[in-house]
């Protein structure tokens, strides 16, 4: 399969230059804006946008598993060297722990520097925990012998019509070796394959249509819910968060853009239709096809690109791991709960751990920060009350930096393997993408 279509210069994209109104992230965003004024204006109408963003998700994940099956399947089965497998795997692992490990950091600081919940004064007792009861319910079933478990699936079905990524990724790879053991009698299968896996990004390119559609009746279901007024009370804990995603995403990410020899910036302008899609649904898969698309196209390796992203919609939710931080922080602050410098770095080891598994279960990252209060001594899992209506908000800057950390985490490891072409790639980000 070859994805990096742009090769045909220049010439070709002014040929097929659009006008601006027909480009995906000009639409995205027209949507999001009329959204967020449905939502303003007429708060009951938007509320019943819900089922046009949930069913534009249910379109994109039901091509996520097999899109990932067959693109893992078909990098591993075509490579001659196949230790480098194991070599993307351990460097994309130790990568994804120092990345996590930053970005809980800098989210401690931030939290403890801007003191987003001091003053508040809040009494647990007082607080209603039935509306978390889900949650915590859910948070009780998190144990680390039951994550590493769940990893295997009960079926081989079972993982596509779950639409588990991990547990996918773990059949994919172990589907890949066995066809390769093959040798020339698996190749009309991995050409079958290769075939597959272009079907579905065609069919990823076909639902893309409607996606200003599902970001509309996302965003207007969420500011219809929760309403931009009632953000008021929490602006200092958005402003905290937003700060320190933005330190995280334009300061780190950028310093570790500047060595792996490319632009932030430039990569930013390559996504931004998949990152408004993000800011629109509020869920990083949305952008999980057409973001693994654009990185095949940008020259990484197929190979590489199918293991580092959906690994990393595992391990490396840099947004998620800042929420839960400043979050966890913000509630013992608001609750008048002391916590010495131990307990909170403490509290970042078992984040470390816990966060690895924000993307097996729906609701994940606040479901993980419900298991993790449950073992820090000092911090009332009943405060998850507080935050339960600023969440929305708050997990929609998490998705993103989700997308540019995984994203900046695949070229950086396919630079490292030397699997990038770098003709193709700096060509595609001095251009921009190609197609929308």
């Amino acid at each position: 399969m070859n994805m990096n279509t742009s090769a045909a210069g220049p010439s070709v994209r002014l040929a097929s230059r659009k006008k601006w109104f027909q480009h995906l992230y000009v639409q995205v965003l027209i949507a999001v804006v009329l959204g967020i004024l449905l939502g303003h204006f007429q708060p009951s109408i938007a509320e019943s946008m819900k089922p046009l963003g949930d069913n534009f998700l249910k379109l994109i994940k039901l091509m996520v598993a097999p899109l990932i099956f067959c693109t893992v399947v078909h990098g591993i089965a075509s490579m001659r060297d196949i230790k480098s497998v194991g070599r993307v795997g351990l460097k994309s692992l130790l990568y994804f722990e120092v990345m996590t490990t930053l970005a809980l950091a800098v989210g401690l600081i931030a939290v403890n520097l801007f003191k987003p919940g001091s003053g508040m004064h809040i009494d647990p007792r007082t607080l209603d925990a039935s509306a978390i009861a889900a949650y915590t319910k859910a948070a009780h079933e998190q144990t680390v012998v039951g994550y590493l478990s769940h990893i295997i699936p009960s079926t081989v079905f079972g993982a596509f019509a779950e639409g588990d990524i991990l547990q996918v990724l773990f059949i994919s790879i172990i589907f890949a070796f066995g066809l390769q053991m093959l040798g020339e009698r698996g190749k009309a299968l991995v050409a079958v394959i290769d075939a597959g896996a272009n079907t579905f990004f065609n069919m990823v390119r076909i639902v893309m249509y409607v996606s200003p559609i599902g970001a509309f009746g996302a965003i207007a279901f969420t500011i219809g819910k929760y309403g931009i007024v009632s953000l008021a009370s929490y602006g200092q804990l958005l402003l905290t968060y937003y700060v320190t995603a933005a330190f995280f995403v334009f300061i780190i990410l950028a310093i570790v853009c500047k060595f792996a020899g490319f632009s932030l910036l430039k990569f930013l302008r390559y996504i931004r239709d998949e990152l408004l899609i993000v800011l629109g649904t509020s869920s990083s898969e949305s952008a999980l096809p057409r973001l693994m698309a654009k990185l095949e196209r940008l020259g990484c390796d197929k190979s590489v690109v199918g293991l580092v992203v959906p690994a990393g919609y595992s391990f490396n939710l840099d947004g998620s791991c800042i929420n839960m931080t400043v979050l966890a922080i913000f509630i013992a602050q608001a609750t008048d709960s002391y916590l010495s410098i131990g307990s909170q770095l403490t509290l970042m080891f078992v984040l470390l751990l816990t966060s690895k598994g924000a993307a097996s279960v729906s609701g994940g990252a606040f479901i993980v920060l419900a298991a993790t209060l449950g073992t820090i001594p000092g911090i009332p899992v009943a405060g998850l009350v507080l935050v339960l209506g600023v969440y929305r908000f708050i997990s929609e800057g998490g998705a993103i930096v989700n997308v540019i950390g995984n994203g900046i985490a695949t070229i950086v490891v396919a630079k490292w393997e030397k699997a990038i072409d770098e003709d193709t790639f700096n060509r595609e980000l001095n251009t921009g993408p190609s197609t929308d």
